[in-house]
């Protein structure tokens, strides 16, 4: 999988793509392919988000390339029928402060099954994704509490070092563990993620959204973040990957004040998007 679309974790100092695979598809149907930029891993029945990049055969295109797209329009196919199972999606473009520029779709799907978000303009063969048994899925999932951890904290990092690989110095996120913010009788905002190793160049600007944010809502949530490697090398896990079974970063859980998980951004988010996802949790 291609370090230029996302990063995951699959075991200490291995990365995968996060965002999905290196392949572009070909190029019948349309001038260009659709490049996933979500992981398969944890798409179960209810609304799913599909964010993607477009490419050519040079690779995937940057923000100059796509300043006549603002807006991209698709539907989805069951890969095994053939047939068209959501007749019309769209999706804004987004990607500030960001290499590349990202389209989110978001598709409410009840079946389990395999399934290809297709561009309008672009491959057929689109992007695949399958939605599975939630039972199958070790990851969190919207719908279900979010299970307390006791995250590393500024006065304690229980063997992470650093606890924050921000360039800027330690985010003000570690202040308090995941436990206790569940505690909290308010909406928790956990994002997991490595800003110093981070392939996509996605984390750094994810967590400083979140400071952003912060300062105006920190009355109305509590914010958490949690490194991907205990050392400053990445050559082991941090136990927050251990803790969940992710296979991908970054990440983000929103909860409810019951602790619920309400919205979950997995693999690449910019500012807008999470004002977008925030604002919608009557946050930000």
């Amino acid at each position: 999988m291609s370090a230029a679309v996302g990063a995951g974790v699959v075991g200490a100092g291995s990365l995968l793509s996060a965002c999905g695979s290196d392949s572009t598809g070909s190029d019948s149907g349309g001038d260009l392919a659709v490049v996933q930029r979500f992981s398969n891993t944890g798409l179960v029945p209810g609304e799913i988000r599909l964010p993607v990049s477009l490419a050519d055969q040079k690779g995937i295109l940057d923000d100059a390339a796509t300043k006549e797209r603002s807006v991209l329009n698709g539907h989805i196919i069951d890969v095994v029928t053939g047939a068209t199972v959501v007749e019309s999606v769209s999706a804004k473009k987004h990607g500030e402060g960001l290499a590349l520029p990202y389209w989110p779709f978001v598709v409410t799907i009840e079946k389990l099954g395999t399934y290809s978000l297709v561009i309008d303009g672009a491959s057929k063969d689109g992007a695949a994704f399958q939605v599975i048994d939630p039972k199958t899925v070790e990851m969190p999932t919207v719908g279900n509490s979010l299970p307390p951890f006791d995250t590393p904290t500024v006065d304690d990092p229980r063997g992470v070092e650093p606890i924050c690989t921000l360039s800027s110095g330690t985010c003000p996120f570690h202040a308090t563990t995941l436990t206790d913010a569940l505690k909290s009788d308010k909406p928790v905002v956990y994002l997991v993620g490595t800003p110093a190793h981070c392939q996509t160049g996605t984390c750094a600007p994810a967590l400083e959204a979140l400071i952003e944010v912060a300062k105006s809502a920190a009355d109305r949530a509590v914010f958490v973040h949690a490194e991907v490697y205990a050392d400053k090398n990445a050559t082991k896990l941090a136990p927050a990957v251990d803790a969940y079974k992710l296979e991908f970063e970054p990440i983000l859980f929103v909860t409810d004040a019951d602790g619920v998980l309400r919205k979950r951004l997995d693999g690449v988010f910019d500012v807008n998007e999470v004002r977008e996802t925030l604002a919608q949790m009557r946050i930000a």
